[in-house]
């Protein structure tokens, strides 16, 4: 009873996303929830230990440190600049932003890019007085569509992709025409529902931030690119994934110029440590038998996860009310290892279903929380004029692609 009480009490605080009268966040409820999950009893400290999966957490932490070092080295900033020159047409400037926001997002995951990206892009069009809420809007969506593309793309697909033992080639292949098609769509939305505020000049509500990005180092861009190149080639080898991003972060902490605090400052700590309790408080529900048996009382009933639309439409829900990578925790036990067709459609729903509202991906929340701190504020009612029907569009689209995929 205890065990369902603090992982309903975590999930529902996670889903709003703080504790009222505390300034706790999702990171800080995930830890009280695992940190109350061992000191109740409920589970042993062992098995709190044993719950956390490393191999993605290693996986995600060496992206991480490969983003670090496009970071030190002024490659977002250098993107940002080169795109600016296309302004002068909103619409071309919207694609092309979309276009870079997905690419990277699928190579370095899409709470990296939306972090070290969204900034530098807010910059640049507040001093160009354009309204950024369209071209911000277009960063998360776009990276959290493209991050489905491969198992590297984000948190979850990380975790997928090892649970479920899936290669990174066929991954890909299966993924992409859905995930380039939504992306389409999402594109030609945004530029319906912002065709009239695309020229409007736009006055920030107080002086830009202070804080000056770093300058383009061709040097440390291209080690960076080099080492990410190599990460991408040797995941199609049998090498383990996340020991081949652990091997390229140690290499990249071996340099005669950057610190090595330099690099670990720009590491997600927050997301590593939300994952961390994330995977104890859900081992708490699993020891109760509680989801084997909801499952059991579906198949009972003719209801299986291995029906792909039932999968699509329960990871839609789930990913909105507790957000993508929760949910694809609580669905993944119940997904045979083997069925890999299950494991991609989980993936691309899961991901797809980030774009509907805020909660539904750290990805938004990444974005417009640092659009806030630059003097931008999207609402939840401003992201889901865009994002209900950006996600309609693209779970459409991705039963389409199962119905024709089989």
């Amino acid at each position: 009873m205890k065990n369902l009480l603090i992982f309903s009490i975590t999930y529902f605080f996670v889903a709003v996303g703080g504790l009222p009268g505390f300034v706790l966040d999702r990171t800080g409820i995930a830890f009280l929830g695992a940190l109350a999950m061992v000191v109740s009893g409920a589970i042993l400290p062992a098995d709190a230990l044993a719950s956390i999966h490393f191999p993605t957490i290693f996986l995600l932490f060496g992206l991480m440190m490969i983003s670090a070092q496009f970071r030190l080295g002024g490659f977002y900033t250098y993107i940002a600049d080169r795109i600016a020159a296309s302004m002068a047409s909103p619409e071309t400037f919207l694609l092309i932003l979309m276009l870079i926001s997905a690419g990277l997002s699928a190579l370095l995951a899409n709470d990296i890019v939306c972090l070290a990206f969204t900034p530098v892009i807010a910059a640049a069009l507040i001093r160009k007085r354009r309204n950024p809420v369209p071209f911000l809007l277009g960063i998360a969506i776009a990276a959290n569509i493209g991050s489905a593309a491969t198992i590297i793309g984000n948190p979850q697909n990380m975790f997928i992709g090892q649970v479920g033992s899936l290669g990174f080639g066929r991954f890909f292949l299966w993924c992409f025409p859905p995930v380039a098609a939504s992306l389409a769509a999402s594109y030609f939305i945004l530029r319906f529902l912002y065709r009239k505020s695309f020229h409007d000049e736009w006055k920030p509500r107080h002086a830009l931030p202070e804080d000056q990005p770093l300058p383009f180092n061709r040097w440390q861009s291209t080690k960076g690119m080099i080492v990410l190149t190599s990460v991408i080639a040797l995941f199609f080898t049998p090498i383990p994934r996340e020991l081949t991003v652990m091997v390229a972060a140690g290499l990249l902490l071996c340099s005669r110029t950057t610190k090595t605090e330099q690099l670990m400052s720009l590491v997600d700590w927050q997301l590593i440590t939300f994952f961390c309790g994330l995977f104890i408080v859900i081992r708490g529900l699993t020891v109760t038998g509680m989801p084997v048996h909801i499952i059991e009382w579906f198949s009972s009933h003719g209801i299986s996860l291995a029906q792909p639309y039932l999968l699509s439409g329960l990871s839609l829900a789930l990913s909105n009310i507790v957000s993508n990578v929760p949910a694809t925790m609580l669905l993944a036990p119940h997904i045979a290892a083997g069925d890999t067709h299950s494991w991609y459609v989980l993936a691309l729903s899961s991901t797809f279903a980030g774009n509907l509202i805020t909660i539904g991906s750290i990805a938004n929340l990444i974005t417009f929380q640092i659009a806030k701190k630059a003097g931008v504020e999207i609402s939840f009612l401003e992201h889901a004029k865009a994002g209900i029907p950006v996600t309609a569009a693209s779970m459409a689209l991705l039963c389409g692609w199962i119905f024709i995929a089989g």
